[in-house]
């Protein structure tokens, strides 16, 4: 039997409606959602706000570590409840949904570490006569109310990744978790309130419309607006902010991966077919675009697919299972009309036997698409890995680069001026060597360049994002 999640809005707010909430791999209804209206998102933007404006209501940086050590034992305490909530509504199979969780309880501890570690420096004074007989220093303050809007694919650690940084930082947050997968998020922000987080400081909204949600992002309260989701509605809702409202955006990537005729394919071609399998493709630094020397391309395609057709397809919450649904049953349609488009222009298909069923399709090795097909040139998000082969690793690199987005890119060599040549040359945030292009530790800077996003991710990063830096500057006879 399904179960019912109230509108978690600070006040006595009747609900809209209802969001049915379903599993992607057999569209069983797993539970519904209250929706709400304009005038609920105005009532938690008011509360947010009036809290953030009243600072004798701000939560001191101790009681912050109190919650966050509490709500990290309580994290623990529930994690096999939240993992199989998490597994079920957005379909990322169980074991890896257990990685995601231990990295979410990860998570919260580095929000305390952050706290511990915030600190302001010294302005230097006294250094000429406009300056003398000063002292200056900066401190840190919250940011304001925090608008969070997350995706699907990581329903635990992304909310961790944009709730915990706000809660350490001290700003009241709103969130609007994915429709797909809002369960966790309702969950996650309960055991923050039972960890003693009043409920005012982190409301949770499931608004009834796109003007309904669009009027929560873009309201002048915001003090900022973390988003992770597509790029087309992340662009869009950056225009459409209120003056001085700073945001993040984190988007998609179509990651290349240059793969040299000296690498060590034994190790190297297991992580790549882990890179794009994993979620079923569904991440958005996901290996896609492979470019291997040509003297070893066919057998780095052949092998990946190897791996790939040994993996088991289904059901997500199965220990067994390796890769399980694409999220809708229209993103698996589209994938598999890319990958059609991508053989009927030329490209010959190692793997992969395309849908499965409604929400399942399989793990599939396509070698040498042409660059102009979909496959190529847009992100799949699904679990497809394309390999070319190349002669030169400068016309490898120059179509690694021949995209408008840039997150992560990788480069698989013995060689160490072959590495540092790829680092120098790729469109890239961060270039893994000898590692694939999903790697990803909470702590460090993980940003989408260009159409990829904007702004800094990584725990640490978004806790500096959610706070003001603000100087005092004393002057007296004795200094």
């Amino acid at each position: 039997m399904s179960s019912h999640y109230n509108n978690m809005i600070a006040g006595d707010i009747k609900a809209s409606g209802k969001l049915d909430v379903t599993a992607p791999f057999d569209d069983q209804l797993i539970a519904t959602v209250d929706t709400v209206d304009a005038d609920a998102i105005e009532h938690a933007l008011s509360t947010a706000s009036g809290l953030y404006n009243d600072r004798s209501k701000w939560l001191s940086a101790d009681k912050r570590i109190e919650i966050l050590t509490r709500l990290s034992h309580l994290m623990e305490e529930n994690a096999d409840r939240l993992v199989l909530i998490s597994a079920q509504e957005g379909g990322k199979p169980l074991n890896d949904t257990k990685v995601e969780m231990a990295r979410a309880i990860d998570g919260i501890n580095n929000c305390v570490e952050c706290i511990r570690n915030n600190h302001g420096e010294e302005i230097p004074m006294g250094l000429n006569a406009a300056s003398m007989n000063r002292l200056a220093f900066t401190s840190h303050e919250p940011i304001g109310v925090v608008v969070a809007v997350s995706a699907f694919n990581h329903p635990v650690n992304l909310i961790v990744h944009q709730v915990g940084p706000a809660v350490a930082s001290g700003c009241p947050v709103i969130i609007k978790p994915a429709n797909d997968t809002p369960l966790s998020c309702y969950e996650l922000v309960k055991l923050f309130h039972q960890a003693g987080l009043p409920e005012e400081w982190a409301q949770v909204v499931t608004p009834e419309s796109h003007k309904v949600a669009e009027s929560l992002v873009t309201d002048a309260r915001v003090g900022f607006f973390s988003f992770i989701g597509s790029a087309k509605v992340g662009w869009m809702l950056r225009s459409k902010l209120a003056p001085g409202t700073r945001c993040a955006l984190e988007h998609g990537g179509v990651a290349p991966v240059l793969v040299a005729a000296d690498a060590e394919l034994e190790t190297a071609i297991p992580m790549l077919a882990k890179g794009g399998f994993y979620h079923a493709g569904q991440v958005c630094v996901s290996v896609q675009r492979v470019f291997a020397e040509k003297s070893i391309a066919r057998q780095v395609a052949d092998k990946i697919a190897e791996i790939g057709n040994n993996m088991i397809v289904g059901d997500p919450t199965l220990p067994e299972t390796d890769v399980g649904p694409i999220i809708r049953h229209s993103e698996t349609e589209r994938i598999n009309e890319w990958v059609e488009e991508a053989i009927k222009a030329g490209a010959e298909k190692i793997s992969g036997t395309g849908k499965i069923s409604d929400s399942c399709y399989s793990p599939t090795v396509l070698f040498n698409p042409p660059e102009n097909t979909s496959v190529s040139c847009k992100e799949v998000f699904g679990p497809v890995i394309c390999v070319y082969e190349y002669d030169d690793i400068n016309d490898a690199i120059k179509r690694a680069n021949s995209l408008d987005v840039s997150f992560q890119a990788a480069v698989y060599t013995s060689n160490l001026n072959t590495a540092m040549h790829a680092y120098k040359q790729l469109n890239a945030s961060a270039v893994m060597v000898n590692d694939f292009t999903a790697f990803r530790v909470d702590w460090m800077p993980f940003a989408g360049l260009r159409h990829s996003g904007m702004g800094v991710g990584g725990i640490p990063h978004t806790f500096k994002d959610m706070q003001i830096e603000k100087m005092i500057v004393i002057k007296s006879d004795k200094l």
